[in-house]
């Protein structure tokens, strides 16, 4: 076990089963030693957690908590890939997020902090990422927020 697997369990984080892509495309891609995962949405044992749009029925702290939940699954079929060995994580590049919210909403980035927050605790320095939080329209099954993402692997892996 690595030492990321000891962080997500000193987090009290147990990785959810895997989702399986309602499109298609595959949930991770990889190309050389960088691991794209396809945007991951508030999923928990299977069942959409968190809906509706920021700035009109959903909070910035329910976003933050939908947000934290993507990453989860993040890391989830990020272990998938590396057979769940976390450690072959060298860093995550970048985080794309999207939130559903009214057109007058200015805090995406707050939201998406729910996610960057969890990437930073569970993987410390390689943690650290470029990202983009945007606002839009809607996202799939009206949730409240999707996140997707980029992490580097180290040789071998």
């Amino acid at each position: 076990m690595s030492a990321i697997n000891d962080r997500l369990a000193s987090l009290g984080i147990t990785l959810p089963a895997l989702s399986t892509p309602s499109a298609n495309y595959i949930p991770v891609a990889r190309t050389g030693n960088l691991l794209y995962v396809s945007g991951q949405v508030p999923v928990e044992n299977g069942t959409v957690k968190y809906t509706g749009k920021l700035g009109a029925d959903v909070s910035v702290e329910d976003g933050q908590a939908a947000a934290r939940l993507c990453a989860i699954n993040i890391i989830a079929h990020l272990s998938a890939a590396l057979d769940g060995d976390l450690g072959k994580v060298a860093r995550c590049v970048r985080l794309g997020g999207f939130v559903n919210a009214t057109p007058d909403f200015p805090d995406p980035p707050k939201v998406i902090n729910g996610a960057s927050d969890l990437i930073v605790e569970v993987f410390g320095e390689a943690g650290r990422h470029a990202r983009a939080a945007v606002g839009c329209a809607t996202l799939p099954r009206n949730v409240a927020v999707e996140v997707d993402a980029i992490f580097e692997v180290v040789d071998g892996a």
